[in-house]
């Protein structure tokens, strides 16, 4: 089985209407210029999401304008030139045959079959459970078996409900209340799952040695079906730059191979007059590999196999840059202390994105785990704002706990499924609920006790102030009450407000100064366990406080007081990450900063030279001795001292990878 390391994907959606597909296809000068920018993998249309097929199909509808077996042509000449080419097929969209076939629709539960907006690429879903799955399967069972492909991409896997014939006399046979949106969408998902398993089973019967992958099935579910991960992300076409920190450093701990996709356009797929900036692709890129993730690159080649010069040539510079890297590359694994826990996939939200980024500012080494994703021994847990502690989070917290791991928890974070209290004596405070939405009885002040309406401010003392303005800083979000319990260490207190911002009927209370230092705890430590009573990583997903951030990197350092590295003389905008060989640990620093341009588009278009960034590394045993930069293998000077190897970084512009090497 192929293990891709340098891969370009191709959408080739093309329209029925094109009167020329293929007419200019050259196969031999396409594997040229993918052998020139040293890519060993490809993925390539089979059938497209218009219902169009490009090879000689017996089963399927071959584009009318096409005149030979595209992909037979383009098979053979990747496999001539030793590279391996998996193939595409849109699995939720097949225009053309829906078209055709109204009875292969997914009937939705307004009672039609198209949507309303005739532009939308999803106006028509093939449904799972009709013949339309056979017919499929037919379709797949044809390319595996005559074509040397090394895999296949199933896409645009969707799991909207369908209130036709075949859905619903078979929820009515399972009992499930097909009425009831959420038992019809967990038939969706079952009938999602099981086509993909169906899919898998055809496959592997005719080549048992396929890659497969099958996009918008959850990476969980997938775990046990595909053969290997992708997350797709396009920075500039929607994805923005805040989520290929979170997913990456999550799916890599689900056990299999992950390709990291993003795309040359500079808004979204089908861009075809687009173009990344060298800089950002080279960011999107630099970034997976510091995390374990392998580059894709998304293209959309010309219906009439025009070459583009300008695409090629800029993954080839960006990729021959970053191949003379795969020694330090191959089989490296990511280094961490510590792991942020979500309760599932759907839960790596707002508050997972804001921990994500206020750890990745701190220069933190962490995963970011579910209870379906493999866990090591870490150092230190952090349940950001909304972790509930069940089964199994509850039993695996419970031994981190128990061999002397630290942890951060905030907000509801550690209470039980019926949010009445908090499931573990450890956290070293008593819940008495929420702070009160706003309460247009008060004219004044909140009423005596804890209650603190919205909005709220805090001060810190001691190690949990440092750094801190000397003021009552906002929380931005309302938070939980709690008192604290015997022995538990008060590190920051809530500042009341003068009143709730609300209407009194003649005036508006919008500008609600602080008013009082209040007894009611706002972080808390009870030995390794330290408690913040207010949604920060969600304040700072939406708000970016700084302070807040301090507070966090403060307790931090209570907890942590070693921690993986410590970097000196790189901005907050700088990352570092950590991956390590059997001999040998990389240090991965970037420089670069996403630009809010226009109304919607966040983009990198220079790398950042940044100077005398001073680098430790935690010896962990280990004894390096040699450190340079890869690939140039320039020496650096370092000393040893307090259990850190420390380097002096002269300069690095984009990114630079440094080796301590044993």
């Amino acid at each position: 089985m192929h293990s891709p390391k340098w891969s370009i994907f191709y959408d080739f959606h093309t329209q029925v209407a094109q009167p020329d597909v293929g007419e200019t296809f050259d196969a031999d000068a396409f594997t040229g210029r993918l052998k020139q920018c040293g890519v060993d993998f490809i993925v390539f249309h089979a059938r497209c999401n218009l219902g169009m097929a490009y090879y000689n199909t017996k089963v399927g509808i071959r584009h009318p304008s096409l005149k030979y077996d595209l992909i037979g042509r383009m098979s053979e000449a990747c496999q001539r030139h030793g590279i391996a080419m998996s193939v595409y097929f849109n699995v939720g969209l097949s225009h053309e045959e829906g078209l055709l076939h109204r009875d292969w629709l997914k009937v939705q539960p307004e009672g039609h079959v198209y949507g309303a907006d005739r532009m939308n690429h999803f106006f028509r879903l093939m449904c799972y459970n009709t013949g339309y799955a056979d017919h499929l399967l037919e379709m797949i069972r044809e390319v595996v078996s005559n074509y040397p492909v090394a895999g296949l991409f199933l896409d645009c896997m969707h799991r909207t409900p369908c209130v036709g014939v075949e859905c619903i006399r078979e929820m009515k046979e399972r009992g499930i209340d097909w009425q009831d949106p959420v038992q019809a969408a967990e038939f969706a998902r079952f009938s999602q799952v099981r086509m993909a398993q169906r899919i898998r089973d055809a496959a592997l019967a005719v080549r048992p040695d396929l890659l497969l992958y099958f996009n918008g099935v959850s990476a969980e579910d997938q775990a046990q079906i595909g053969t290997y991960l992708e997350y797709e992300c396009l920075p500039t076409g929607g994805w923005g730059y805040e989520v290929l920190p979170v997913y990456s450093r999550y799916l890599r701990n689900l056990g299999k191979q992950v390709l990291n996709m993003t795309g040359r356009f500079h808004r979204s797929w089908g861009d075809f007059g687009g173009i990344r900036s060298e800089a950002g692709l080279e960011y999107d890129c630099v970034y997976g590999l510091a995390n374990g993730l392998r580059p894709t690159i998304g293209d959309h080649y010309h219906p009439r196999g025009d070459l583009n010069p300008a695409v090629f040539d800029l993954i080839g510079r960006i990729y021959n840059r970053l191949q003379k890297l795969e020694p330090w590359i191959a089989e490296a694994q990511p280094a961490v202390d510590a792991a942020v826990v979500a309760n599932n996939p759907g839960g790596l939200g707002t508050p997972v994105i804001g921990a994500t980024r206020m750890l990745c500012e701190l220069k933190a080494q962490f995963d970011v785990v579910t209870p379906a994703t493999q866990w090591r021994d870490y150092r230190l847990l952090i349940l950001p704002d909304a972790v509930t502690l069940d089964e199994p989070i509850l039993a695996r917290v419970r031994a981190h706990l128990d061999r002397g791991g630290a942890l951060i928890a905030s907000h509801r974070s550690g209470l039980d499924a019926q949010r009445q209290g908090f499931v573990l004596p450890e956290w070293g405070v008593r819940y008495a609920g929420e702070d009160p939405v706003v309460n247009e009885k008060w004219d004044k002040a909140p009423p005596s006790g804890f209650a603190i309406p919205e909005p709220a401010y805090f001060r810190a003392a001691g190690a949990a102030a440092a750094g801190l303005p000397d003021m009552p800083v906002n929380c931005y979000e309302r938070g939980a009450i709690v008192e604290a319990l015997p022995g538990t260490e008060e590190l920051a207190h809530v500042v009341s407000s003068y009143f709730p911002r609300h209407w009194d009927g003649e005036h508006h209370h919008l500008y609600i100064a602080p008013d009082r230092l209040t007894t009611r705890p706002l972080a808390t430590r009870n030995g390794r366990v330290a408690y913040i009573s207010h949604p920060l990583f969600t304040a700072y997903y939406r708000y970016a406080p700084v302070p807040v951030r301090t507070l966090v990197g403060n307790l931090l350092g209570m907890l942590l007081p070693e921690p993986l590295v410590r970097v000196a003389g790189l901005p907050s905008f700088g990352r570092a990450m950590v991956t390590q060989q059997a001999n040998r640990r990389m240090v991965w620093l970037t420089a670069y900063v996403p630009e809010r341009r226009g109304q919607s588009i966040d983009m990198i278009e220079e790398p950042i030279a940044v100077r005398q960034v001073t680098l430790q590394l935690r010896l962990d045993g280990r004894s390096p001795r040699r450190v340079y930069l890869a690939p140039t293998g320039q020496e650096l000077q370092h000393t040893v001292s307090g259990g850190y190897i420390a380097v002096t970084v002269p300069e690095l512009t984009g990114y630079a990878v440094v080796v301590f090497e044993e």
